[in-house]
């Protein structure tokens, strides 16, 4: 199975199934045999081993872990500048888990089929060359779509897509992207801010989205390595929604950055 691998997710549920199992020996067998015996020698019972105290004080916690981890929420770390303007290296996100329908940790396998992905939603997915990397990027063609991308304007369908000039970009985060070309994008059905580098040229594509695949962009467009190279994404690589940024560290004043903590994603 090529898209099983083993990570933090996997160590977390075999973590979780060896200390369940030593957990539930004890509860219905090894616990009333230490009381059977303290009753045969009229005393107290003795205390359970290092290996069974272990499992019984860390069993429920890495069961919440789990739980919340592969259904309801996980937090990701923005390792580079592919989102910017939305998202900067250092930001530290929460990606809602049941958006796209419930799955099984480890395996990937949808039990539980809920929404899917819009366009304009910004999604965290199991890269397809290599599943063992996450990725984020946002949903720009749905199942169907036939998208262009040409002298750096994005067409939907034979209809451009309106890009509403913001000015130069200023972040002093990155400066090396200081005079980039900022923009609010109105995607069918979504607005979000995108930067465009005009010494850079454009990474031109021009397709249909086939059913059950996603096409994919970073906001940066001219920094951000998505499905203009490598293709689409399959609904099976869905992870989840980002949502928030909890946290966010400036590298270069080694401080946090307040005013980004807490700051929805658009």
């Amino acid at each position: 199975m090529e898209d099983l691998h083993f990570d933090f997710e996997a160590a977390l549920l075999v973590f979780t199934l060896l200390t369940g199992v030593i957990w539930l020996v004890d509860r219905f067998w090894l616990s009333a045999r230490r009381a059977a015996l303290a009753e045969g020698q009229e005393g107290e019972a003795p205390p359970p081993n290092g290996v069974i105290e272990f499992a019984r004080s860390f069993f429920p916690v890495v069961l919440a872990v789990l739980f919340l981890r592969s259904f309801v929420v996980e937090p990701f770390r923005i390792p580079s500048g592919s989102m910017l303007p939305t998202l900067l290296a250092g930001d530290f996100i929460l990606v809602n888990k049941f958006s796209y329908g419930i799955r099984l940790p480890v395996f990937h396998t949808k039990v539980f089929a809920l929404d899917e992905p819009e366009r304009g939603d910004v999604i965290v997915f199991r890269f397809p060359p290599d599943p063992s990397k996450d990725f984020i990027k946002r949903v720009v063609g749905l199942p169907g779509d036939e998208i262009v991308y040409a002298d750096k304007n994005l067409y939907v369908n034979g209809e451009r897509v309106n890009m509403e000039p913001l000015g130069l970009y200023d972040e002093p985060r990155v400066p090396e992207l200081r005079g980039a070309l900022h923009y609010l994008e109105n995607l069918p059905g979504a607005e979000h801010a995108v930067l465009l580098q005009p010494r850079r040229p454009s990474r031109d594509a021009s397709l249909v989205v086939p059913e059950g695949r996603y096409f994919v962009m970073g906001d940066n467009r001219d920094g951000s390595d998505d499905s203009r190279r490598w293709g689409f994404v399959p609904e099976q690589n869905l992870v989840g929604r980002a949502f928030l940024v909890w946290m966010s560290w400036d590298a270069n004043r080694n401080l946090p950055a307040w005013q980004r903590i807490g700051t929805g994603i658009e």
